[in-house]
């Protein structure tokens, strides 16, 4: 692979990470050969992992796309954001409302210093990017990044993508999700996809040893279970379902068998 310029001291090279396996499987370039191999052997496991991994991209493009258009939302803090693929949050929300403005975080030194093709934002808009921990909602609130770019007195819309099933129970995703929620007024939304092994257990299950084996250990969720990051909030339509059937937009849903996907998604208001 081309040498991307990254901090070679700060970057595990020997070690798969989540980040770049997703980035591998779904045909990107920023990933090592460690995350190629586990890539390739969780494949192995579920064929239909890229399916998987696709359609909760897709979803993360509706959501945004109906709170900007649908919800009129202006700003959106991303959490846990990956490696930048295009069409990134903001190109989503700008290509709605240039003025929209967008907060990136992420704990992954390789998205930092790939964080330029986050900060490209319409002029009419800001972009901005916070190196934190999702489990450390503090130093995320408390970020000059974020008081610079938002406007904690007007609606926000927090993205919680793909993340809360790399959080143990110890982590207390529930607490840590509702933690970034207070701060925000009334009128905000939460947007997730959590993790689940309902409709494949035995095919997600040896895909979580898979990444259990490389020190990334998960915890997929049941349908009640992912309920409990919603509760006080107003659920829009159709609730809390499976990501490929969170607003279809015609562009390949209708291809895809619910046992090939693993993550539950939805939208919810801040009354």
């Amino acid at each position: 692979m081309p040498d991307n310029g990254w901090p070679a001291e700060r970057i595990d090279t020997e070690n798969a990470h989540s980040a770049r396996i997703y980035d591998y499987i779904l045909g990107g370039k920023d990933y090592y050969p460690a995350d190629q191999e586990a890539g390739d052997a969780m494949s192995g496991e579920w064929p239909a992992l890229p399916v998987h991994m696709r359609a909760n991209r897709d979803f993360m493009n509706r959501a945004v796309r109906w709170l900007a258009e649908e919800a009129g939302m202006r700003q959106f803090l991303d959490i846990g954001t990956g490696i930048p693929t295009s069409p990134n949050l903001h190109e989503i929300a700008q290509a709605v409302a240039p003025e929209s403005r967008v907060v990136y975080v992420d704990n992954d030194p390789i998205v930092l210093t790939l964080s330029q093709g986050l900060l490209a934002s319409a002029p009419e808009g800001r972009t901005s990017y916070i190196e934190a921990d999702f489990r450390d909602p503090a130093a995320i609130l408390g970020a000059p990044e974020l008081r610079e770019t938002l406007d904690l007195g007007r609606p926000v819309a927090l993205t919680v993508i793909a993340i809360v099933h790399f959080m143990l129970d110890a982590d207390d995703a529930v607490g840590v999700v509702r933690r970034l929620l207070e701060p925000l007024p009334s009128g905000s939304y939460l947007a997730m996809s959590i993790g689940t092994a309902e409709f494949a257990p035995e095919e997600v299950g040896r895909v979580a040893r898979e990444y259990a084996a490389r020190n990334m250990p998960m915890r997929l969720r049941t349908l009640d279970e992912a309920h409990a990051f919603f509760e006080g909030l107003d659920l829009v339509e159709p609730g809390i379902v499976q990501v490929h059937k969170w607003h279809p937009d015609g562009t390949g849903e209708r291809d895809i068998r619910d046992e090939d996907i693993a993550m539950y998604g939805a939208v919810a208001r801040k009354a």
